[in-house]
């Protein structure tokens, strides 16, 4: 194969091998893959050269077959495109593959995410409805930094530098933002009521109208959306308040997070929109209300904690109960999260520093593989229980605690209240030195008391 493939390659059996042992974590990998300023531009315009050939070919296999091809490998024909090199970007690491799975070409090294193929076609034929002919064909995601994510060919063949979520800013793929405005009004006028776009193109046109001086004009997005879009749809009421936010509408917008609040009391974005609304307005004392109502755990620093009752692993119950007089981690987490993995050593680490201390961990397992989750506990040697359901994000003990993001630590102490809700990282072993050291200084107390009290009593 060529150069440019052969080095994609290596370079990806080196990440595999080097993540595979652990050896080093993902930021430092990225550290010690960096290219120079001067790299990252050459390869830059290698790519955007690549694109521009892959453009012209895909107009001559248009123009022989009359439709697109199903996959850019497809191309790789004398006819459209001898050359095989063009296929790969030269800051692929990933050995010619594209980023996001999906796009992944099934017949030969590709780096570019191709976003006509099969499983994409009708999608993207509603978006160039509504965004036109700049929607993205082609796009390469191995450059991306912090000014962009992805290096675009779009529909008519233009170029362009954006955010992988390219939706919630289409100006970044049109040479003016007043193109970008042009191009979604005509959208807008032939689907109006497309309620997968919807959540993107109305609250982007509402901004670029107020970004180009055209304020009077952003009602009008407001109306037309509340005429075309049912309220039956899921992100009816955040894409309209999205839209009230842009233009100062605070009484609209209380109502509606108002009514969302109503109609689902436990809804905590609608509880923490209404924090913010009531902020602004000046009444502090609701917004501190709706602020816990959106955050519940808050409420409970330095109050009991709920007790839960399960069967461990081995199908022996457990409760948080069970452990009262020990500093106690709940540690949710899973073997599917790379999160979870990284951040494992920290945790065993703590637990081994602490545990003859009144330290103990309560394993709260979101996976959904009991064989794996046993594999994975005997390889590391974990030894603390462990709760499993099988359910993932719907395993009873998390859905209880309202737990949204793993890994994610609670803190409890010795009489079963709640410390601290963000044991986990580099805050977990703070947090458990100084719930320890504090429990030791209060039994040292009971214990003085409890000699004095006997010594007084002997007398």
């Amino acid at each position: 194969m060529k150069q440019i493939l052969t080095i994609g390659i290596v370079w990806s059996l080196l990440i595999t091998a080097v993540i595979g042992h652990g050896q080093i974590q993902a930021e430092r990998l990225e550290e010690a893959l960096a290219l120079t300023p001067e790299q990252q531009e050459k390869n830059l315009e290698i790519c955007t050269q690549n694109l521009i050939k892959l453009g012209k070919s895909i107009e001559a296999y248009l123009e022989v077959n009359g439709d697109y091809p199903e996959w850019l490998s497809d191309l790789y024909h004398p006819k459209y495109l001898p050359d095989p090199d063009v296929l790969i970007c030269p800051s692929d690491r990933l050995g010619g593959r594209a980023v996001v799975p999906q796009n992944i070409d099934p017949k030969m090294p590709v780096s570019y995410g191709y976003q006509f193929h099969p499983q994409y076609r009708e999608r993207i034929q509603e978006n160039r409805t509504l965004y036109g002919d700049g929607v993205p064909l082609v796009r390469c995601r191995h450059h991306a930094n912090q000014e962009f994510h992805c290096l675009n060919l779009s529909y008519d063949y233009r170029i362009s530098r954006s955010w992988s979520i390219w939706e919630a800013v289409p100006e970044q793929l049109y040479d003016t933002p007043e193109e970008a405005i042009a191009t979604m009004e005509i959208g807008l006028q032939q689907q109006p009521s497309n309620e997968r776009l919807c959540y993107y193109v109305y609250p982007a046109l509402a901004r670029l109208y107020l970004e180009t001086g055209r304020e009077d004009e952003v009602d009008g997005v407001v109306d037309l959306f509340k005429s075309s879009i049912s309220t039956d749809y899921p992100r009816y009421y955040l894409t309209l308040a999205r839209l009230l936010e842009m233009t100062d509408r605070n009484t609209e917008l209380l109502q509606v997070f108002e009514e969302l609040a109503e109609q689902n009391p436990n809804d905590r974005t609608a509880h923490r929109k209404l924090a913010e609304i009531y902020q602004r307005l000046g009444d502090t004392e609701l917004a501190e209300e709706h602020r816990l109502k959106s955050e519940p755990v808050q409420a409970l620093i330095g109050k009991p904690v709920p007790d839960f009752s399960a069967l461990d692993l081995d199908g022996n119950p457990i409760s948080l109960e069970q452990y009262r007089g020990k500093v106690v981690l709940l540690d949710f987490r899973a073997t599917w999260s790379f999160a979870s993995l990284e951040d494992a050593p920290n945790v065993k680490k703590v637990y081994d520093t602490y545990k003859d201390k009144g330290f103990d961990i309560i394993g709260i397992s979101l996976d959904n593989d009991e064989k794996k989750l046993r594999d994975y506990l005997k390889k590391y040697e974990i030894p603390w229980r462990q709760v499993y359901s099988g359910k993932r994000w719907d395993s009873p003990i998390a859905q209880q605690y309202g737990i949204r993001n793993i890994p994610s630590g609670w803190l409890v102490d010795r009489d079963g209240t709640l410390i601290s809700q963000q044991a986990s990282g580099h805050l977990l072993e703070s947090l458990v030195s100084e719930a320890v050291t504090e429990a030791e200084k209060v039994n040292l107390i009971k214990l003085m008391l409890l000699i004095f009290e006997n010594n007084r009593k002997a007398k």
